[in-house]
């Protein structure tokens, strides 16, 4: 029998940093001691600018960072990183680049949006998709069926402990990075950090995530330049909106035998046969 090949990156469940035993009673009244995700800030330097300070479980904090930067459009493709320094005691990255940055007035702006900045983080993203246009890729459905199997059987912090976000980096039928943090937004720019530092190319790639597809992960997705979106979970109507128009091929409700695209039917090859399809526990539970 051949072997599955092994995640590039895989959740990280056996490190302590990163969740805890808590006690508490049971419906019953019993005492339980659970598994619970930790939560801990990152600060992110750009040079010498403080950028932001996100909430995280505080696993691959380079990556983060790097992948955040990129995603916000204040590390740019041409850009040369000359380092990446992280100090697990001030729980700090500083990323270092060859061009001279200064982001005062955008993070100023962010500043007088709003208490959680989501507009102007937005309205930056939405100006990046002026003219985009993703690779006209193809999704068989024999890989997203073999995807969702592995990924839903792959060990992870959701099975150990919950409340906490996945996303995966696959190509074809192979999962490759397997992201996860408290926020889903986190767990993506993980990716796109791993993807910048190592050189990955995008245009043959799917993106998996536990959750929803909403128009910001459309967004991320699409900058990023990765073809294919697909999740277990389920849309936003603008989300579905953008994909439409950037060509993104959009996947949800992904449980068991069942899926739904609501963009980019016209790139999916109906390969497998549900029929065939094996379910488990998971194909029962409402989309």
């Amino acid at each position: 029998m051949s072997q599955e090949p092994a995640y590039k990156i895989a959740p990280s469940v056996e490190d302590p940093r990163l969740t805890r035993l808590v006690p508490g009673l049971d419906q019953n009244g019993d005492m339980q001691r659970i598994s619970v995700v930790e939560e801990r800030p990152l600060t992110i330097y750009l040079n010498k600018q403080e950028i932001v300070t996100a909430m995280t479980i505080g696993d691959h904090p380079e990556y983060l960072a790097v992948g955040y930067l990129r995603n916000q459009g204040m590390l740019l493709a041409q850009d040369k990183i000359t380092g990446i320094d992280y100090d697990d005691e001030v729980e700090a990255v500083i990323v270092r680049t060859v061009r001279q940055t200064n982001y005062e007035e955008k993070l100023k702006k962010k500043t007088r949006t709003s208490g959680c900045a989501v507009g102007t983080v937005f309205g930056d993203m939405m100006e990046g998709l002026e003219g985009l246009t993703l690779p006209r890729a193809e999704a068989r459905t024999s890989w997203l069926y073999a995807l969702a199997h592995r990924i839903n059987t792959t060990p992870s912090l959701y099975l150990e402990a919950g409340a906490i976000h996945g996303s995966v980096l696959c190509r074809q039928a192979s999962p490759l990075v397997y992201m996860e943090d408290v926020g889903r937004h986190n767990a993506v720019d993980k990716i796109a950090g791993w993807m910048v530092m190592e050189n990955e190319t995008a245009a043959d790639k799917i993106l998996y995530t536990t959750g929803r597809l909403t128009s910001e992960m459309v967004i991320k997705t699409a900058l990023m330049g990765i073809p294919v979106l697909a999740s277990r979970s389920g849309f936003t109507a603008w989300g579905v909106e953008i994909a439409k128009q950037v060509g993104l091929t959009l996947i949800g409700r992904m449980r068991g035998r069942r899926f739904i695209c609501l963009s980019g039917e016209e790139r999916l090859v109906r390969d497998a046969d549900p029929a065939e399809i094996k379910t488990s526990s998971d194909s029962k539970a409402r989309s």
